[in-house]
């Protein structure tokens, strides 16, 4: 309960500059609502090549359908979306905004967390159409939190409390929501340079966060552990690729340095990720890491610019054709901690064609090899697999 109460503290102390200043506001623009529709729309096919080929059958699929709702008003701004995937229907950004200045924002409620270059975008919006292993691993999806951003000329920053990742999925008893698991994390980007066609990045991020919610056969949770995991590179098939539990956790940290260079049409994007759980009863620590790198050029189109708000290179402008090629390793065994997760070598190549503002077709091949997870064979797969997606 003190963690929570410090948490709660906290954001009422980020909050009442927000609230005096809203109070205090006598513009009527700020009286004056804007409503504008959001969606996506995101339809993949899959061939697959595997020793292991039942376990990947040929299809089609739309693991993606949202639909949503922006309010602008004024020096507030708020949205509402919800998604449709595999069956399920959950709420994707449920926040508020308000603007200090031309430089800082404050937003509250369900929303994507910054933590390195890939978290800064949707999940289809990666160039590589599948987002990199590694950021699936250590990275979250929508949490509950209060991120205030700062996006200066020269730096970019984050910093965010918030709840931990099944707070908003996951309806818990009482005595489970008091044990609750939280998070601190901050997004530090240097960009000296950042005019269209010339980008220079440099950034780092870190992350503290508490064991989180951990349901048993029993109906009893500890709220002592973490999880990791990743699928297959693909939305057609969910086919678990590596994965590791992390018992009697105590506490995690982890970070991750990202780089962004552009000349011109070519571009190069990386991150390497680093995380260690601590754990209770003198157990052994788990250190577990990653990294991508992706190398992207306009094939046909105008030379690459940058997106302030989101510290990293802006979509491709109408009619561009764009080539991406990239590499990810994660590892998730550590012998000294007697966790063998699995790692997995993942190399692909692809092509984005970006039809107009609202359209992106793309084509995507790679191969995936996994090992080294326990009573785990290894596992190879050839994926060719194209994307046609709609977002508004």
């Amino acid at each position: 309960m003190k963690n929570i109460t410090r948490i709660m503290t906290m954001m009422l102390a980020m909050l009442s500059p927000a609230i005096q200043a809203a109070t205090a506001a006598t513009d009527d623009t700020d009286n004056k609502v804007k409503f504008s529709p959001v969606g996506t729309l995101v339809m993949d096919g899959a061939l697959f090549a595997s020793p292991q080929k039942s376990d990947f059958p040929d299809g089609a699929a739309i693991p993606d359908v949202r639909l949503g709702v922006m309010a602008d008003m004024g020096k507030w701004c708020a949205k509402i979306e919800a998604g449709f995937a595999y069956g399920k229907v959950l709420l994707k950004d449920v926040w508020m905004q308000y603007t200090f200045s031309q430089s800082d924002q404050i937003r509250v409620g369900l929303q994507m967390q910054h933590f390195g270059y890939q978290n800064s975008t949707a999940a289809c919006m990666k160039v590589t159409m599948i987002e990199p292993i590694c950021n699936t691993i250590f990275n979250d999806p929508h949490m509950i939190g209060v991120t205030w951003y700062h996006n200066a000329d020269k730096f970019f920053t984050t910093l965010s409390a918030h709840a931990e990742p099944k707070a908003s999925s996951v309806v818990l008893a009482a005595d489970e929501m008091i044990r609750e698991g939280y998070g601190l994390r901050s997004r530090v980007v240097a960009r000296p340079i950042h005019k269209d066609g010339v980008m220079v990045q440099v950034g780092m991020s870190g992350a503290f966060e508490t064991p989180q919610f951990n349901g048993s056969s029993s109906g009893k949770d500890t709220h002592d552990s973490f999880s990791f995991s990743a699928n297959f590179p693909t939305k057609v098939v969910q086919r678990s690729a590596i994965s590791a539990t992390v018992s009697r956790a105590m506490n995690m940290w982890k970070l991750t340095p990202e780089l962004m260079l552009c000349y011109k049409r070519i571009a190069l994007e990386s991150q390497y990720f680093f995380a260690q759980v601590n754990r209770r009863d003198n157990l052994q620590a788990f250190r577990t890491y990653g990294a991508y790198g992706t190398l992207r050029g306009i094939l046909f189109g105008k030379d690459y610019s940058y997106n302030m708000g989101l510290a990293g290179i802006a979509t491709p402008a109408k009619g561009s054709l764009e080539a991406v090629a990239s590499y990810n390793y994660t590892c998730l065994s550590d012998a000294k901690a007697a966790i063998m997760g699995g790692r997995v070598n993942d190399l692909s190549v692809g092509f984005n064609y970006y039809i107009n503002k609202f359209m992106i077709a793309k084509l995507r091949y790679s191969l995936t090899h996994t090992w080294d997870r326990a009573d785990v064979s290894p596992m190879t797969l050839n994926a060719f697999q194209g994307r046609l997606q709609v977002i508004f």
